[in-house]
């Protein structure tokens, strides 16, 4: 259940609007690196876990939800930067979308489809997709998913941070980036408090999976390299249940052979493809 407040949870001005600027906010709206992505991430993610995770449901809850504020956050200041923008342009050009994007790099569809408004797309005007969301149903992946997906977000705040000059955008965007780290903290911290969450999934008897190759690093260069005594080719690993170890060559084994295919698929180039010839 959900309840609306008509305020932004944190205050959008704009200063000097730039509709071009309003087609890079995008990105952090509908993009992959976006605050739909997020939202929906994380409900999802919250909605598949049963009774005895509620602390984390909860989490995940919150964090969602905070998200969705972040979305009408930045539609605001994508419209704020369409609808405020100065034009040089008489109703004739006004009428041409080709010309108002050439003329001030805004996505033509913000003008056509959303008369100068904000979209559930992306900085290029790619629908948002749901294959954007990670929601496994097992919390230890997901919260590795969610690590990444606050990582990757606060990289584009930064950057669209540094790409203008607008003392309100870099103070919402400060903001964002602050809420991002805040994100990327809470989700390691809840990992931590799984009890034993690598490798995922945990649960699998680890006495199935081939011991040979379960803690080997395996090299896939033609030549055979020495081992580079990296971190990840000697020693314990992370999880504490295995010594990595070094394979300077792929196992190798088997040909590469199709089976033939039905006759009905009608695979065959030659002429005498006849399922029923020679009955």
């Amino acid at each position: 259940m959900f309840f609306h407040e008509p305020e932004l949870q944190y205050e959008v001005t704009v200063e000097n609007p730039d509709p071009h600027f309003a087609k890079l906010l995008q990105q952090a709206i509908g993009g992959q690196e976006g605050e739909m992505r997020v939202a929906l991430q994380y409900m999802f993610q919250a909605w598949a876990l049963p009774e005895e995770y509620e602390a984390f449901r909860n989490l995940l809850m919150e964090t969602a939800t905070e998200e969705l504020g972040h979305i009408e956050m930045l539609a605001s200041a994508v419209t704020k930067n369409l609808r405020g923008s100065p034009r040089q342009m008489d109703e004739d050009v006004e009428e041409t979308a080709a010309t108002a994007a050439a003329m001030t790099g805004q996505n033509p569809r913000q003008f056509l489809s959303a008369g100068q408004s904000a979209m559930p797309v992306d900085s290029n005007g790619v629908p948002f997709t749901g294959g954007y969301v990670a929601a496994s149903g097992n919390l230890a992946g997901d919260l590795y998913a969610n690590v990444m997906a606050e990582a990757t977000g606060r990289t584009l705040a930064t950057r669209l941070y540094e790409y203008t000059d607008d003392p309100g955008m870099k103070d919402m965007l400060s903001y964002l980036i602050a809420r991002d780290t805040m994100h990327q903290n809470q989700w390691l911290e809840a990992i931590e408090a799984l009890d034993d969450p690598v490798p995922v999934p945990a649960s699998f008897p680890q006495e199935e999976e081939n011991q040979e190759f379960n803690y080997t690093f395996m090299s896939t260069r033609r030549e055979q390299q020495p081992d580079p005594g990296a971190p990840w080719t000697q020693g314990d690993s992370p999880d504490s249940k295995g010594e990595f170890s070094y394979l300077p060559e792929q196992p190798g084994d088997g040909e590469v052979v199709a089976p033939e295919p039905d006759p009905n698929t009608y695979n065959d180039p030659n002429e005498s493809n006849d399922p029923t010839q020679g009955q």
